[in-house]
């Protein structure tokens, strides 16, 4: 090897914190020089991404309407990934929380109850975390690999998901586009303002924040979740339940991210499409690494990752890139932030053939 990294006997906690910062830095400095290769002004196209679209009040409530199903995700994976559980399933378990709520809510449609809200609600939290609890079985019972069994089960909820909008679920007037027919009202959340699409959605997000702010930093079942990501063994030894303790992080984080797509279906769009999620579970992964698996952090990094969202549309627009801009800077992003982390954590050292050549040196003289 010529080069080996070693850990470094004292980590800087400043550097851990500003390393998203870095990360941020590099990626606005690799994609301007991505835009030049694609013969862009790197300032007037990083304007139209990043600044354009928040520039007036309804760009400013579009970009909250777009952190609030990520913020909830990641609200939800901070709490798995503390316990070193790695949820890699909020985007499926999104859209069950969306599909089981829709199922409730085309079924109630003249109710004019305000429990009706409260059901498709309940629906799609229940669902979310039931999703996640196949993955929380198959850990505690058979030891699987919760990465590998989140991701698959994915599929299976995007699958059932098209299924059901272009079957059981699709609206008999809808001249047959893929679609449920429109919630009734009762069923609904309410918009905040009349100038935008901010709806009620914003209150569980506040909600969410606070919740899983105590709960890691203030709770005794959030330091139990703590120590075991720290320490499996050491948990075992002072009396904590693993098994236990996995299936509440997952069941959390999993009841979130279905409130995330029940209150998408509930809030902007207004019924069930195939499009329900562009990727919101995905991007709250690096949105929770971003904030340091921290509420507040999480908080700041969610608004970050939707300025990109609705960035990466103004841009197809009016620069005339490509739609997968928003993904390649989600990947840069997350690059960049793994690389900081490398070289806080660890410093590199050349490798045993040059040391064992030093070596030899000194022997000679």
């Amino acid at each position: 090897m010529l080069l080996s990294l070693e850990p470094r006997g004292q980590q800087s906690r400043a550097m851990l914190w500003l390393s998203p910062l870095l990360a941020a830095a590099l990626t606005l400095l690799s994609g301007s020089l991505l835009f030049i290769a694609l013969g862009h002004d790197p300032l007037e196209t990083l304007k139209v991404l990043l600044i354009d679209p928040v520039s007036d009040f309804y760009g400013v409530s579009e970009l909250l309407v777009k952190a609030l199903p990520i913020l909830l995700c990641a609200f939800g994976l901070a709490v798995a990934y503390q316990a070193r559980i790695w949820n890699i399933g909020a985007e499926g378990q999104l859209l069950i929380g969306a599909l089981a709520g829709s199922a409730v809510a085309v079924h109630i449609i003249d109710w004019d109850s305000r429990w009706a809200l409260a059901l498709v609600l309940a629906a799609g939290i229940l669902a979310g975390a039931a999703w996640a609890g196949l993955t929380a079985w198959l850990r505690t019972q058979f030891n699987a690999n919760e990465i590998l069994t989140s991701i698959m089960l994915n599929y299976i909820a995007l699958n059932l998901l098209l299924f059901f909008v272009h079957g059981p679920l699709k609206d008999p007037d809808g001249f047959n586009f893929p679609e449920s027919a429109m919630f009734g009202d009762a069923s609904r959340l309410p918009a905040l303002f009349e100038d935008g699409r901010v709806h009620a959605g914003l209150y569980f997000a506040i909600l969410a924040l606070v919740a899983v702010w105590v709960l890691l930093q203030k709770s005794f079942l959030g330091f139990q979740i703590k120590v075991l990501g720290l320490d499996r063994r050491a948990a075992g030894f002072v009396g904590f339940r693993e098994k236990k303790l996995v299936w509440i992080a997952l069941l959390i984080s999993g009841a979130l991210a279905g409130l995330a797509g029940v209150g998408e279906v509930t809030g902007p769009i207004g019924q069930l499409v195939p499009q329900v999620s562009p990727g919101y579970g995905y991007a709250a992964i690096t949105v929770a690494f971003l904030g340091r698996l921290n509420p507040l952090g999480i908080l700041f990094a969610s608004l970050l990752m939707a300025l990109l969202y609705l960035g990466g549309e103004n841009a197809q627009m009016n620069a005339n890139l490509p739609q997968a801009i928003t993904q390649l800077f989600q990947g840069m992003m997350l690059f960049f932030l793994l690389a900081c982390d490398v070289l806080i954590l660890y410093k590199p050292r050349l490798g045993l053939k040059w040391r064992r050549r030093e070596a030899l040196k000194e022997v000679v003289v």
